[in-house]
């Protein structure tokens, strides 16, 4: 086979920012080929501009709530690339206030943006990783799909759906090859925080996460850690 068909692709949701991109930067270094997405096409020409020389990586934009936009895309990435051997759902929002106070736009954006848009692509990509016997899905959760708190009602219903959805998920596509796993990060300093008065030092940071899927994918085809918490070793107490 060629280079160009052995090499390992990767696509990457929300990749041009944030935890999105530390994971890219880090597929990148350890030799992936990546195909990464945002629904800004100005943020993904500045994330390209930004990884240029550092790998074999090509972006669009695309709004993950859109499913034709995601398989016509899919089918794009398989196209040039010929397979893809990692998905990473990692595209979300956060929208914030009492759950008689957030409207229903607001509503509908998180939960299809945090939810249908994991949803789009794992079914857009599972039929060819099962064609070849092989694949890992990583879908990028939160704590808060555990830990429900005031305001999240929104965020906090589309985390804890994700968590369901990738264990489902996992029990579907474990007998084809295909991996699937939940990464439940704590507080990550991202532009998330931006705004709020909080001191950050104690978070953990995106290379953090982007460190938990390569080890995930170092692990033997026989293990297969379908859900990983990862939490901020010292926050402040409470």
């Amino acid at each position: 086979m060629t280079d160009h068909e052995t090499t390992r692709t990767a696509i990457v949701t929300g990749g041009s920012r944030g935890i999105g991109r530390a994971i890219v930067e880090a597929l990148l270094d350890n030799g992936w080929r990546v195909w990464l997405c945002s629904r800004s096409p100005a943020s993904v020409d500045a994330a390209l501009g930004a990884l240029a020389g550092r790998g074999e990586v090509a972006g669009e934009a695309v709004d993950v709530r859109e499913q034709e936009q995601v398989d016509r895309w899919v089918e794009k990435v398989v196209a040039a690339a010929g397979h893809v051997d990692c998905l990473v759902n990692n595209a979300g929002l956060g929208r914030f206030a009492p759950v008689d106070e957030i409207g229903g736009d607001e509503w509908r954006e998180v939960l299809r943006t945090n939810l249908d848009g994991a949803f789009y692509f794992t079914r857009a990509v599972a039929p060819h990783m099962r064609s070849r016997g092989s694949g890992f899905i990583f879908n990028v959760a939160s704590l808060a799909g555990k830990n429900p708190f005031a305001g999240g009602a929104a965020y906090n219903a589309s985390k804890f759906g994700m968590i369901g959805f990738s264990e489902a998920s996992m029990l579907d596509l474990r007998h084809d090859g295909i991996r699937v796993a939940a990464i439940l990060p704590g507080s990550v300093d991202t532009a998330f925080f931006d705004g709020r008065s909080e001191e950050r030092s104690w978070m953990l940071s995106p290379e953090d996460v982007a460190r938990t899927v390569l080890d995930l994918l170092a692990f033997p085809d026989r293990a297969l850690p379908s859900r990983v918490e990862l939490r901020p070793s010292r926050p402040p107490r409470k």
